[in-house]
């Protein structure tokens, strides 16, 4: 089976500063998708760097978000995926009919330590590997 005629499906994962909850999101689902999933993050007012507690959580299990950076989230980036994860973030993110979004609550890391941010990216890791499981085949 050729794999250029398989078009990746795409994820975008939303928050209010896109330094938290969104950024454990998408490296979660780039770590765990291995690749078969396209992956975006974003925020509506994107803060000046990722929540250090988040990237301390995230090391834990080996996964490195030390060099990502918050970003805008834009009318394209929306467009662009199929599926569109609102964490927080309410009215804030563009509609667009035709795609499939999903608003996950969860609580809310800014400002916390890790002790307070480790169940909160337990919690995005269980939803990710469903979210994997609705995406990709089986096999």
């Amino acid at each position: 089976m050729s794999t250029e005629t398989v078009k990746k499906p795409s994820v975008l994962f939303v928050c209010v500063h896109n330094a938290g909850r969104s950024q454990m999101a998408a490296a979660f689902l780039t770590t765990l998708g291995e690749g078969r999933i396209e992956v975006r993050s974003a925020g509506s007012e994107p803060a000046y760097k990722v929540n250090p507690a988040a990237v301390e959580a995230m090391a834990e299990l080996g996964i490195d978000m030390s060099a990502e950076i918050p970003k805008i989230l834009t009318t394209e980036a929306v467009k662009e995926s199929d599926v569109v994860i609102t964490m927080g973030c309410g009215d804030e993110c563009p509609y667009f009919p035709g795609k499939r979004y999903e608003d996950w609550v969860l609580e809310d890391p800014a400002g916390q330590g890790l002790d307070a941010v480790r169940p909160i990216r337990d919690e995005i890791k269980s939803r990710i590997e469903g979210l994997i499981e609705s995406l990709t085949p089986a096999g």
